[in-house]
C-alpha cells in the first residue's frame, strides 16, 4: 500500500451514423473541431488526514444541503486495517480533516461524526460523514466538493493524483486496468494502473485520482510495488483472469470509484441494497 505516513516513516527507519454532410458557407474557412480544454485541477476540496490524504466528495445526485462526505482509503481508517472480508458501516468517528484551498493552504478543520463505509475487500475505501454540509463549506470558504464520476474510467486518460497530505500533485495517464490486484491478505478488483510518472509515496494514500478532462474523481490512490516482491504487503501483484501473475516494480495503482454513487440515496445515505450497488456488504 501507499502506506499511511507513520507506517511509511517506520519502514524507512527500519530499513455519427446517417448524418447529413455539412456544407461550408461561401468564402469561409472550414472549422476544425477543437478538443475540449482540460479542467484546471488544484487542491481545492482535498483534505489532509493525520497520516493520509483524502477529498471532500459528492455524488451526481447529492444536494447542497446534504452532509459533506470525505473519501480516503480503507487502510487509512483510524481504527486499523479492515480484515479481509470485513465491511464496516455506521461506526462512530470524530476524525478531523484539514480542508485545503486551491493553493494547498489549510482553511478549515472538518470533523467526522461517522464512518459511513469502510473496507479493504474488492476495493480500498473509507467514506466519512462530516458534521457540516456542502452549502456551509461553500458559504464559509468558497470551496466546492469534488464530484465522483459514475462511469468507468478510460484507458489512456490524463489524470492527476492530488495529495492533501503532501500538498503535491502527480500527473500521468491511466495505463490500464487490473483484473485482480493482490497485496498480502487483500485482493482488489478492477484496479487502475498508472503510467510510471505517478510515483506516489507513503502519505498519498487516499488521494483523489482526477480525470483532467472532466475534473471528476475516477479512483482513489492506494498502493504500489516498492521492492519487486510478489503479492506481499507494499508489493502488490497483478493477477489476470487465468491466474497468471505479473509483478511491476515501481508501478502504482488506485481503486476505481464509479461503483460508489449507486450505493448512496437521498441525503447521502448509504443503501447497500440499492439497485446497481455492487459494493461488498457486511
Amino acid at each position: 500500500m501507499n502506506k499511511p505516513l507513520l507506517a511509511a516513516l517506520s519502514s524507512l527507519a527500519i530499513a455519427g451514423l446517417g448524418a447529413t454532410p455539412a456544407v461550408a458557407a461561401p468564402h469561409t474557412a472550414a472549422k476544425v473541431a477543437a478538443k475540449p480544454a482540460a479542467v484546471t485541477v488544484n487542491f481545492a476540496g482535498t483534505v489532509s488526514l493525520s497520516n493520509c490524504s483524502g477529498s471532500v466528495i459528492r455524488f451526481p445526485n447529492s444536494a447542497d444541503t446534504d452532509p459533506a462526505l470525505v473519501l480516503t482509503n480503507g487502510h487509512c481508517l483510524e481504527t486499523g486495517f479492515p480484515a479481509p472480508g470485513e465491511v464496516i458501516t455506521g461506526q462512530s468517528s470524530s476524525r478531523s480533516f484539514g480542508l485545503l484551498n486551491a493553493s494547498g493552504s489549510k482553511v478549515a478543520t472538518l470533523r467526522a461524526n461517522q464512518v459511513v463505509y469502510s473496507t479493504m475487500t474488492d476495493t480500498d475505501v473509507t467514506i466519512y460523514r462530516t458534521t457540516t454540509t456542502y452549502a456551509a463549506i461553500r458559504s464559509s470558504y468558497g470551496i466546492s466538493p469534488l464530484t465522483v464520476q459514475d462511469t468507468h474510467p478510460t484507458a489512456g486518460s490524463a489524470i492527476k493524483v492530488v495529495s492533501g497530505y503532501w500538498k503535491r500533485t502527480y500527473s500521468c495517464n491511466v495505463d490500464g486496468f487490473v483484473y485482480r490486484l493482490k497485496e498480502g491478505d487483500w485482493t482488489w478488483k478492477d484496479s487502475l494502473r498508472y503510467t510510471s510518472a505517478c510515483n506516489t509515496i507513503g502519505g498519498t494514500s487516499g488521494s483523489p485520482v482526477i480525470d483532467t478532462a472532466t475534473g471528476k474523481v475516477v479512483a482513489v490512490n492506494n498502493t504500489g510495488n516498492e521492492d519487486g516482491e510478489r503479492c506481499t504487503e507494499n508489493n502488490p501483484c497483478e493477477v489476470d483472469a487465468n491466474g497468471n501473475v505479473t509483478v511491476r516494480q515501481g508501478i502504482n495503482y488506485a481503486e476505481e470509484t464509479y461503483i460508489i454513487p449507486a450505493c448512496f440515496t437521498t441525503g447521502n445515505k448509504l443503501d447497500l441494497n440499492a439497485a446497481g450497488c455492487t459494493l461488498p456488504k457486511p
